[in-house]
């Protein structure tokens, strides 16, 4: 099962704790369609905001336009121009949609762009002036490359790059040898290098449940400021596939924290201070809901 899929599979669950507030939420995700896409933060339709509307859409089992998302794919071509986080989020729109809709060599277009993303050390990045790759640029690459129904090349070199990025603290960073690791590249690393079957240290879910926020939800470095939705989704999801158990303290926060970010327009705020409301956090906050109804 692909990692587009595994997220779905868990944010399906999501109505189980929100009940009768699942149709405000559907309608949420209504709002933010623009012709086939999703809408940014600005209202502009945007490939990447457009995988999180399909995924909610999915999630909360909603007709979905899928010629008019088609078009608006189509109009990509195999991505020329497109930055390293658009070109994944287009692949992946098109597996959304069914990739037997995709027009013939879109698909190899797209995976060979990709790759010209891969990094020395066999990892992946966007930034063509880093050296090395990052747990984030790991996902969006393998992320492409499940949705296009296959694996990259040389999965072994790109294990041994998540390795490097271990941090001093027992947790992952975006960087090597960095003293202190990062919620969401640590959460990454682990999905990534279970989900490609190899093994993960458990102290790795003691890193995790380390940076729990007193008032509920995770941190994403130690000591931050304030919980936010999208660490505590994929904490949670990490946390998840090591099969580790959730306190039932920390269960408890975390319902409590995603509730004061909720807003009675059918979306989820991303943290306390963020005034917006979108496709991408909402669906985080299906995810993490889908966690905590296991």
């Amino acid at each position: 099962m692909s990692l587009r899929l595994q997220l779905l599979q868990v944010a399906r669950l999501a109505p189980k704790l929100l009940g009768d507030s699942t149709d405000l939420v559907r309608e949420f995700f209504r709002s933010q369609l623009s012709d086939g896409a999703g809408r940014d933060r600005s209202g502009d339709p945007d490939l990447y905001y457009t995988i999180f509307a399909l995924a909610g859409m999915q999630a909360l089992e909603m007709e979905i336009p899928v010629a008019e998302f088609a078009a608006y794919l189509d109009s990509h071509g195999s991505g020329e121009g497109l930055d390293f986080v658009h070109l994944s989020a287009l692949a992946r729109s098109w597996a959304a949609i069914g990739k037997e809709r995709m027009p013939k060599g879109v698909d190899q277009g797209i995976l060979k762009q990709i790759e010209s993303y891969r990094k020395p050390d066999g990892g992946y990045e966007g930034d063509h002036k880093l050296k090395h790759g990052t747990a984030y640029g790991a996902f969006v690459a393998l992320g492409a490359y499940e949705d296009l129904g296959q694996l990259p090349p040389d999965k072994l070199k790109l294990i041994q790059a998540l390795k490097m990025l271990e941090s001093r603290d027992g947790g992952w960073s975006n960087f090597p040898n960095a003293p202190l690791g990062a919620t969401n590249a640590t959460a990454g690393a682990v999905t990534l290098i279970q989900h490609l079957g190899f093994p993960v240290n458990q102290s790795v879910g003691d890193w995790l449940l380390s940076v729990v926020h007193e008032q509920g939800g995770f941190l994403a470095v130690p000591k931050a400021p304030m919980p936010d939705l999208l660490s505590t989704a994929t904490a949670l999801h990490a946390l998840t596939a090591m099969e580790r158990r959730i306190p039932s303290g920390v269960h408890e926060g975390c319902l409590d924290f995603i509730d004061t970010l909720w807003s009675a327009k059918g979306g989820f705020h991303g943290h306390w201070a963020d005034d917006h409301l979108d496709a991408e956090y909402t669906f985080y906050g299906l995810l993490a809901l889908g966690h905590l109804s296991l």
